[in-house]
């Protein structure tokens, strides 16, 4: 229930992720009521997945993650950490779409895992989105790879100790290795010292980018006995220009169904896994799952994904 002035821009972006734009009168604010699909979807994709390989859904990943990468300009930046009210006609609806994508990919993982109610479909499904993972982070897909981590280490996912038991021991131990790249301890030292090891093009964690943008603005006054503070401007400008970087070779698009050696890969041994699907194979042209990635729904209700992870695994 937010009044909105005629002028206001980027409104749909800053939704959350199930929310919905009503427009009304005042007088009709009370009779409003949510909408079905705004509590998410009641059935998984569990079957359509099967019949996609895992090579393939990463790719269209990647290749939708950079559309989106690609099209936010880095001023936009400094717009959503100083706030995007103290510039006149500035807009951060391209960052913001981005990082939106991220939790929808993130939440997509969990949702998918406690609508299956199969055990063993389930166990399939978990060692699938692993090895998803696995190509996202040869891709340098850095962005996609965190949000499938994350929804895999989300709780209600990480209490499916029977669905985990059922996954392969090669597998779990790829798994915690790439469970290591998330930790937070010395300030993700980790995920940045692999990330030092990258050449362009490359996808960031772009969470963590705002993060450090954050914390560099918060910490630091603009300005120094009235004088501006140039070392935190220097500070903020290092990390917009690690954007740059990432895209400062072009990006060549790879469509589903082809291999990854004319790919970016990272460099070093890369986990190699399995990631074709023995099912028949109706979806998978590059238009099919492309809509698919694109139009992903999840349930974004914590609460009621940990109730459907104890429905499925008392």
């Amino acid at each position: 229930r937010v009044q909105l002035k005629l002028d206001s821009t980027a409104v749909y972006t800053a939704l959350g992720l199930n929310e919905r734009l009503f427009i009304c009168t005042s007088s009709e604010v009370e009779q409003l009521r949510p909408l079905k699909e705004q509590q998410g979807p009641e059935q998984g994709t569990t079957d359509l997945i099967e019949q996609m390989s895992s090579k393939d859904i990463a790719t269209e990943l990647t290749n939708y993650d950079w559309e989106l990468f690609t099209a936010m300009h880095e001023v936009e930046l400094v717009y959503y950490i100083f706030g995007r009210h103290k510039f006149p006609g500035a807009t951060t609806a391209n960052l913001e779409r981005f990082v939106r994508h991220f939790n929808v990919v993130q939440y997509w993982i969990v949702t998918e895992l406690c609508l299956c109610e199969d055990l063993v479909k389930r166990a399939i499904l978990l060692k699938k989105f692993i090895k998803i993972a696995s190509v996202l982070k040869e891709q340098r897909n850095l962005n996609s790879f965190f949000a499938v981590m994350f929804g895999l280490s989300n709780s209600a996912v990480q209490r499916l100790y029977k669905t985990w038991e059922r996954i392969p021991s090669k597998t779990k131990r790829i798994y915690c290795a790439y469970e290591r790249l998330m930790d937070p301890s010395r300030n993700h030292r980790a995920y940045r010292l692999a990330v030092a090891k990258l050449s362009p093009p490359y996808i960031p964690f772009m969470p963590l980018l705002l993060k450090d943008m954050t914390f560099i603005h918060e910490g630091n006054p603009n300005y120094v006995d009235k004088l501006v503070n140039f070392e935190k401007m220097r500070m903020l400008a290092k990390t917009v220009k690690i954007v740059r970087g990432c895209r400062s070779q072009p990006y060549v698009p790879s469509s589903p169904q082809r291999g990854l050696a004319d790919r970016m890969f990272l460099d070093g041994p890369a986990a190699r896994l399995s990631t074709y699907s023995d099912h028949a194979l109706p979806l998978r042209t590059p238009s099919n799952i492309r809509h698919y990635i694109q139009n992903l729904k999840v349930m974004d209700n914590q609460r009621k994904l940990t109730q459907l992870s104890r429905t499925i695994e008392c």
